[in-house]
């Protein structure tokens, strides 16, 4: 679905992803994994728009969609989370999600003056829809809180949750279990499971808690310095001496402690 050819992002002299190259399989949780500076949250941030390359190409589906800006990406259904979530505090749960898709009828003076009738209709469907989404995240009885109130968990399913508001092919999230307490990421893996194999979708995930890789991800990319290092299963990434290295700078004496 995803073919990354030769990414470079240079911020000055300092080349933050220094020619990675990568593909995605439709279907499949890929994760992305690597120590701290390893570049992988910007070749998200250039897949997703929000940075443009200094050189190199993405394409999804055999579309070149390289420096396609957030907006139309978001309308091919590829979409990003962020490890610090963004929600609209002030809005209730259920709001967050009505939100979600565009071209509403409520968006233009016109229809607010003339077609109100078409208007509460739409809101009545998205919000049938939102309380769906709430329900399979497990999180309905959340759906009048205000956002702002939720746990860092809670508040990552939203994120999850405003994927499924509209029709996703592919998902980017970024350390989904950042700041999350076991119980309710073992909640947000479960509820990824569910759409990746009833309804789905692609999911890439950024993510440096293992145990959360090793329930989800097959295959598993690791970088290092800008560059991929390795690809392969959770075992053979971990048995990869080169990934040893990136990770603790010692051989293979060590390498049960990547983990």
């Amino acid at each position: 679905m995803i073919v990354v050819d030769d990414i470079h992002k240079h911020f000055g002299g300092f080349h933050a992803v220094d020619g990675a190259s990568l593909s995605i399989r439709e279907g499949s949780i890929t994760g992305l994994i690597g120590p701290n500076g390893a570049g992988k949250t910007t070749l998200f941030n250039v897949i997703a728009g929000l940075l443009p390359t200094t050189s190199g190409r993405v394409t999804m589906a055999g579309e070149d969609i390289t420096g396609l800006p957030p907006h139309e990406l978001f309308h091919k259904g590829l979409l990003r989370t962020f490890q610090i979530a963004h929600e609209f505090h002030s809005m209730t749960v259920r709001e967050n999600l009505m939100m979600v898709p565009g071209s509403q009828s409520g968006e233009t003076l016109w229809n607010a003056w003339f077609h109100r009738g078409r208007i509460a209709s739409e809101e009545q469907d998205l919000r049938r829809k939102a309380d769906e989404v709430l329900e399979f995240l497990t999180i309905a009885h959340l759906a009048d809180e205000k956002a702002g109130n939720l746990s860092g968990g809670q508040k990552k399913l939203l994120e999850l949750g405003r994927t499924m508001m509209v029709d996703a092919r592919i998902v980017f999230l970024d350390e989904v279990g950042a700041g999350v307490n076991r119980t309710l990421l073992m909640t947000i893996a479960d509820a990824i499971l569910r759409l990746n194999r009833e309804r789905g979708y692609t999911f890439v995930v950024i993510e440096h808690d293992m145990d959360f890789i090793d329930k989800l991800c097959d295959p598993v990319i690791c970088m290092a310095e800008g560059r991929v290092l390795a690809e392969g299963t959770l075992a053979e990434i971990k048995a990869n001496e080169q990934v040893i290295e990136a990770y603790l700078g010692t051989g293979l004496k060590n390498k049960g402690a990547v983990a």
